[in-house]
């Protein structure tokens, strides 16, 4: 019903402007960053090649260094092409097992409809040149088999080629006498390099050292990159894995690895205690799923199984030896 109009009364001033639409705020995995992504898988390739030509150097010369630790080549590193060749095989190995991984979480996302942001690389003064890569899934995964499965396609896409490259190198590895401990880094060897040994290292006993292949190295990185990830916390992929298989008590599960890692940390590499601090840091709790209760099935119980065998033969207790927490002590000691 209208009102009358009264030509004493005041006009009513005009309804207010409304605001304009605040624009979304900026966000480091917008999906518009496709840039970002390339700029840092190109300077991941930059670090890594220069990490490279340390390993590749290391093995042209392995003889020489073993017979002279002093040795050092006529030729600077940069100005020989068989160094940067090593090298640019061992940026080339490293980064497709490293894209392997994550494109496996990237693509069984996309194949549920999740979204998803291409790899994320970290270039990093390292000791292998990186820090590894890794993907954001923007949207939430609420579904039981879902989460299964996105955490378990990075693992399984990833150790097949570390699988490879490790095979393949170790045929082109060295063996040469021994170094003093104190002029090498001695790293720790898988299960599943250990058995590899039996069959490509037959001359390699007491007395003797294996100098890997760049490409060797590459897939001995692909293998503790998997068992690190596969590690049963947080949102790690062993994380999510271990969420859709216990359930509520994931936590407990949870505290008990932390435990270990930590003894670990103070008998076989102190790394695993920055680890500790780190997933402590991110947090252990895990977002709900709503069909706890789905039955993983026969094809994802065996899936379960192989994977579990994969970490029992990736996983290293002391990645690089000698560098425990007690060892660390007794150094200061002198």
């Amino acid at each position: 019903m209208s009102q009358p109009f009264d030509p004493s009364r005041p006009p009513v001033p005009p309804a207010p402007e409304a605001p304009p639409p605040r624009r979304p705020r900026a966000s480091f995995f917008a999906k518009d960053r496709t840039w970002l992504n390339v700029l840092l898988f190109v300077l991941t390739c930059g670090s890594v090649f220069l990490v490279g030509i340390s390993w590749g150097s290391s093995w042209l010369y392995a003889e020489k260094l073993a017979a002279d630790p002093e040795f050092q080549p006529a030729a600077g590193l940069f100005a020989d092409a068989r160094v940067l060749g090593l090298s640019l095989i061992y940026t080339i190995v490293l980064l497709v097992i490293l894209t392997a991984h994550e494109m496996g979480h990237y693509l069984m996302s996309r194949r549920y409809g999740l979204s998803a942001t291409l790899p994320f690389f970290i270039p990093a003064p390292s000791m292998i040149g990186t820090l590894g890569a890794f993907i954001k899934i923007r949207s939430p995964i609420t579904r039981k088999l879902r989460l299964f499965d996105v955490g378990i396609a990075g693992p399984l896409a990833g150790f097949v080629p570390a699988v490879f490259a490790l095979f393949i190198g170790l045929a082109f590895s060295k063996i040469v006498p021994s170094l003093p401990h104190e002029e090498a880094l001695i790293f720790g060897e898988p299960l599943l390099l250990k058995i590899a040994g039996l069959f490509l290292l037959k001359d390699a006993g007491p007395g003797f050292d294996v100098v890997l292949h760049p490409a060797a190295f590459a897939g001995w990185i692909g293998l503790l990159v998997t068992a690190l990830n596969l590690l049963p916390l947080g949102q790690l992929d062993g994380g999510h894995i271990a969420f859709s298989v216990l359930r509520g008590k994931t936590r407990r599960f949870s505290i008990i690895v932390l435990v270990l890692l930590a003894v670990m940390g103070l008998v076989f590499w102190v790394g695993w205690l920055v680890w500790v601090l780190m997933l402590l840091t991110l947090g252990l709790r895990h977002p709900q799923i709503w069909d706890e209760a789905t039955p993983l099935g026969r094809k994802r119980t065996t899936l379960l199984v192989c994977v579990i065998a994969i970490f029992i033969l990736c996983f290293i207790p002391a990645p690089v030896k000698g560098y425990n927490i007690l060892d660390l002590i007794r150094m200061m000691l002198g």
